[in-house]
């Protein structure tokens, strides 16, 4: 595919209100996008009433508790996920959700979703993968927080279960929110690529757009970033995120980037074949040359146009006698 894939990751940045989680549906078919990503899960099933939060979710989010407390309140009610499916379908774009746990994985499943977008925090589950992989959907897989190793066992796990290789995507990822620019390591994605001979993308959680777009030059085919309505909104992950007209330069970016890729054989283009006769040069008399004089590098040289004989035909040229008078700058025939 020559076409990026670009996933604009609501996640939870609706703040558990579905007016909210509306506008960012119809806001990443706007600015472009491919796909919408929230995400799927119960509170009390994924985290114990005592997990502490990250510093990066107490900083963003300062009136939780707790991590229970501050999941319970963005949780996506199952009526709202109907309401979401619909709109995405009405307008076009795909709905995604990451689920968190086996009855998550169960209930998109029978909402008749066709991708699984497996989050990091679960590649190390074994229950889940084994669950995830029974579904034999397509996959996209992100890897924030593990090594080479977790991440063939996941894939393992995965192929085993009866998902095609071919089936798997799998994004390099890096869950510090926002993460540095120095922990990205944005080649690992290909060396990922490379050890597992599978379609890379990459979830971006920098500040700005130029990793994302770096990830396309570099091959991945698939984007994901998180997206909010604005960055000032109380939440975890809302300063992460791109507001939709910086993600919207981002998009557009991208869809340059994958035109300008091309497909890797070396010709000239159509845009530039109307400059090849301008540029490039023939051989010319260098002075007035008489019909019988002998071509040498005393009377002839090399200019613009390019209508004429070609440079690389020099040595052929030299020494052949004129057969006709030539002005000056005239292009040479033999």
């Amino acid at each position: 595919m020559n076409k990026v894939f670009i996933i604009a990751e609501a996640g939870v940045n609706h703040n558990g209100d579905i007016n909210i989680a509306k506008k960012l549906v119809k806001e990443a078919k706007r600015i472009g996008c491919d796909a919408v990503k929230f995400q799927t899960f119960k509170a009390e099933n994924i985290v114990t009433r005592f997990a502490e939060r990250a510093d990066y979710q107490n900083k963003n989010n300062p009136g939780a508790n707790s991590q229970y407390d501050m999941l319970k309140a963005l949780e996506l009610s199952h009526k709202d996920h109907l309401e979401l499916i619909k709109l995405c379908n009405d307008i076009n774009i795909k709905f995604l959700s990451s689920p968190f746990g086996l009855e998550d994985v169960d209930f998109l499943s029978s909402l008749g979703m066709d991708v699984v977008k497996i989050p990091s925090g679960e590649i190390t589950n074994l229950p889940y993968l084994r669950r995830v992989a029974s579904l034999k959907k397509k996959i996209i897989l992100s890897t924030g927080m593990s090594d080479m190793n977790e991440i063939k066992e996941a894939l393992n796990i995965l192929i085993e279960g009866g998902v095609k290789k071919q089936d798997i995507s799998i994004l390099h990822c890096n869950t510090e929110y926002p993460t540095p620019y120095d922990d990205v390591n944005l080649k690992a994605m290909l060396s990922i690529r490379d050890a597992f001979g599978i379609n890379v993308g990459y979830s971006d959680h920098t500040p700005g757009i130029e990793v994302a777009i770096s990830a396309v030059a570099l091959g991945a085919t698939i984007i994901e970033k998180h997206f909010t309505l604005d960055k000032s909104m109380v939440g975890p992950d809302h300063k992460a995120s791109l507001e939709p007209e910086e993600f919207k330069i981002m998009v557009d970016a991208i869809r340059n980037i994958e035109k300008a890729l091309g497909d890797g054989v070396k010709r000239p283009s159509s845009s530039e074949l109307k400059n090849k006769d301008i540029v490039r040069k023939s051989i010319v008399a260098l002075l007035d040359i008489k019909k019988g004089d002998v071509f040498s590098d005393k009377n002839v040289t090399v200019k613009r146009p390019g209508t004429g004989i070609s440079p690389m035909l020099w040595d052929k040229v030299i020494g052949q006698i004129s057969k006709r008078d030539f002005k000056k700058d005239e292009l040479i025939e033999i």
